[in-house]
């Protein structure tokens, strides 16, 4: 699987369709993201902190 077609979901259906093969959705997602990560850091980054945030504050013990 080529960078171009490995997050594209017509890449992986046509590639999803030889026999034999099984779906791996995990990790396609994963592949997906870490692609993702490597072409934006900034944005995963900022995502992260995001998200570290709201779940700090929802979650705090007090």
């Amino acid at each position: 699987m080529n960078e171009e077609t490995a997050c594209s979901p017509v890449g992986n259906a046509r590639e999803s369709q030889q026999p034999g093969e099984h779906l791996a959705p995990t990790t396609d997602l994963m592949g997906c993201f870490q692609t993702y990560s490597r072409e934006k850091p900034e944005a995963v980054a900022l995502w992260c902190l995001g998200i570290g945030f709201v779940l700090g504050w929802k979650l705090k013990p007090w």
